[in-house]
């Protein structure tokens, strides 16, 4: 489906725009467009060549070391060719018979010349030996009218091969093309844009034919260069949605992205890592991460109007190469970096039409530009078509929204967000609380609610919801009052005395999350294996706690410690009225070995056997999926630290999971040779709305700190 043309260079870019027939940008326009950078900026970044680039024939070998920043990569596969070959491209000898090959009779007439195979007998031993030859990595498959060819050795002009002129020239193409494609990578890791653009250059003079990759990756590193910044060393990191756009200091637009989520890779990298998010500043314990290089506005522009022409050249029916999301997503990144919120969203809604499923990341530039530039009914278009489009904003898009509706005073829009928060993310971060307090703090905030309302109704919607919400809208009017505040081991609040409230999965919803665990335990599990267990666990459950065996027993071990084990369930046993021991789930190889024969081992062992308290997963399986079924299916408390943020956990429905979590995890520590368990909390840690009309937010607090410790919202007003 033809799309319309997205961008008109404006007039006064006219004269720094080369033709695409050029050869490549020239030194004296990359002077005028490049303001000197730091020595540092040079090193890491490499967008002003020393030297002049040379276009022509070998272009995209290079003209030299000076400003060659896609080199690296040329060397290294001359090298590697050099390698396979086993000798260099003048050298001598003959090269070494390979399996597949006639074995060369001795005293031969076979000699190599500018790494070319010669020889007297050109006829069908030569044939044979062509077609006997097996293709190695590195080199392109070539095959005409049935005859074996090798691309891989492009450069040879042996008199007598039976490979047409035709087969020739396609091989050398597609030598071209996988150059072309190592040498963009390399511009991509390097963060090189102007390298990249030249690299483009030589490459339509030349002919050479550009796939949905190569135009990937220009696209990648011109809309980078677009917001504001290049990130070397940046192949293949995942991001997704507004995560992934990070903040410039410029005159032009508020918020910038760096393309995190982008499929443009390096080879030998699978692509498009969604849910990886990386933090690219220095972290927290001092390890340095790639970091973020400025680029001047002169190089935003001209990178910005190469990318869409780039583009243009992509989709045109001269090219036809097939659109992708990745692609898609940079332009609506160009857009965004012109202030374009309509256009980012027109792209996003191409998307759809052209069958390509938008993803997080692609919803991002037009959230951005719509938020920033106060369009907040447009805004909340895009999170609608996210909706139909089964796309769920996170945390960092319902931040931007808030951020433009506390902006523009939309008190309606702020309570929906709440809501959102409280299904998506629960709690509050740091930036989120502060947003929420300057809203509440606002005068129209006092200003908004129900000065009456049915007290009956509200009490209704709240048991129908499960507890904790109403959904009703503002209630009751005047100034807020917003205090810093803790919540008891009863789960009151210390600053207004309310008790919040348990909210868990009912019945059905237990039932369902057991159903979803077993069959997803089935598929990655020996069926007969999980089936086994399931029939264990209703002949001996239910229990009223389960044990993590391997968690508890290498806590600060580097082999189980059984002893730790047994600490921990006869602990666990003494808060529940039964005094049945916890279910232990341990992996069989855990208690196997010199270590498990010694008489206190062997004495545990029995003792949990004689009481069917333990269960060993067979070879093999994962011993999470037991112990997480065996939990959900008795509804008991788990002991483990384990956060359960792996790929495991990743696959569980993300509106049941985090509720059941909180409701039955239970954590430990060991000082000494005693044992300190930390129960679930005696509230919901979710952002709750009472019946009065008051909130109660808590914010994310430290990793390891204490539920006791965790600081939470309380808004309250006098109705």
């Amino acid at each position: 489906m033809a799309m319309a043309p997205l961008f008109v260079p404006p007039p006064h870019l006219l004269f720094l725009l080369p033709a695409t027939t050029s050869s490549s940008p020239a030194a004296s326009l990359r002077r005028l467009l490049l303001p000197p950078l730091s020595c540092h900026a040079r090193q890491v970044l490499d967008v002003m060549p020393q030297g002049d680039r040379v276009a022509g024939p070998r272009a995209a070998e290079g003209a030299g070391a000076k400003g060659a920043t896609a080199q690296v990569g040329v060397a290294t596969r001359e090298a590697g060719t050099v390698g396979r070959h086993g000798r260099g491209r003048h050298g001598g000898g003959a090269r070494p018979w390979r399996r597949g090959e006639d074995r060369p009779a001795r005293g031969g007439q076979h000699a190599a010349d500018d790494g070319e195979v010669q020889g007297t007998r050109r006829g069908g031993d030569l044939k044979q030996r062509r077609e006997g030859r097996r293709w190695t990595r590195g080199e392109t498959q070539a095959r005409e009218s049935g005859k074996a060819g090798n691309s891989g050795r492009g450069q040879s002009n042996a008199s007598g091969g039976n490979a047409s002129r035709k087969g020739k020239k396609k091989a050398k193409g597609g030598e071209n093309e996988v150059k072309l494609r190592v040498e963009l990578d390399m511009c991509s890791k390097r963060g090189d844009v102007i390298g990249a653009i030249n690299l483009y250059d030589s490459a339509v003079k030349e002919g050479i034919k550009m796939g949905q990759h190569h135009y990937s990756v220009l696209l990648y590193l011109c809309s980078s260069a677009a917001l504001g910044f290049v990130q070397p060393a940046k192949s293949g990191n995942a991001g997704s949605g507004i995560a992934s756009i990070g903040q410039l200091h410029s005159s032009s637009t508020q918020s910038v992205g760096n393309l995190e989520g982008d499929d443009v890779q390096s080879e030998g990298h699978s692509e498009d890592q969604e849910g990886n998010k990386t933090d690219l500043f220095a972290s927290d314990d001092g390890t340095e991460k790639p970091s973020r290089i400025p680029v001047s506005d002169e190089l935003r522009e001209y990178a910005r109007t190469r990318g869409f022409e780039i583009f243009e050249k992509m989709r045109s029916e001269e090219e036809k190469v097939p659109m992708n999301e990745s692609a898609l997503t940079a332009v609506a990144r160009m857009a965004m970096s012109m202030g374009n919120g309509d256009m980012a969203f027109d792209v996003v809604k191409q998307m759809k039409d052209q069958g390509i499923a938008p993803k997080l990341r692609s919803y991002g530039p037009a959230l951005t530009a719509f938020c920033n530039s106060g369009n907040v009914e447009k805004a909340f278009e895009v999170e609608a078509h996210m909706l139909e489009s089964g796309v769920r904003p996170e945390e960092p898009e319902l931040e931007t929204l808030l951020k433009a509706s506390v902006a523009a005073q939309q008190g309606d829009k702020v309570y929906y967000l709440l809501h959102k928060f409280r299904t998506t993310v629960r709690q509050a971060s740091s930036t989120t609380a502060k947003l929420l307090e300057d809203w509440f703090q606002s005068p129209t905030a006092s200003k908004v609610g129900k000065r009456k309302w049915d007290a009956g109704a509200i009490t209704k919607a709240i048991e129908n919801n499960g507890g904790g919400w109403h959904g009703l809208g503002w209630l009751g009017r005047g100034k807020w009052t917003i205090s810093h505040s803790h919540i008891d081991r009863n789960g009151a609040c210390l600053a207004c005395g309310e008790k919040l409230t348990i909210i868990d999965l009912d019945p059905k919803e237990t039932e369902d999350f057991a159903t979803l665990v077993a069959k997803l335990a089935i598929k990655r599990e020996r069926r007969s294996n999980f089936d086994n267990f399931q029939k264990w666990l209703e002949k001996h459950g239910p229990f009223d706690a389960v044990v993590d065996g391997a968690n508890v027993g290498l806590f600060s071990h580097k082999h189980i410690s059984l002893s730790k084990i047994n600490i921990v369930a006869d602990v666990i046993r003494q808060r529940f009225q039964s005094r049945k021991l916890p279910l232990i789930v341990v992996h069989n190889r855990h208690l196997t070995g010199e270590r498990m024969q010694k008489p206190s081992n062997r004495k545990l062992v029995e003792k949990w056997k004689l009481s069917n308290a333990i269960y060993a997963t067979p070879t093999g399986s994962n011993d999470d999926w037991y112990w997480l079924y065996a939990a959900i299916r008795c509804k008991c408390l788990m002991v483990t630290n384990d956060e359960m943020r792996d790929h495991t956990f990743q696959l569980l429905e993300r509106d049941f999971f985090p509720k059941w979590k909180e409701r039955h995890q239970v954590r430990f520590n060991f000082e000494d040779s005693c044992v300190t368990l930390q129960m679930p909390p005696p509230c919901s840690v979710v952002i709750q709305e009472s019946e009065n009309g008051q909130w109660h937010i808590p914010v994310v607090s430290e990793e390891g700190s204490l539920e006791k410790d965790r600081t939470w919202l309380c808004v309250t007003r006098r109705n």
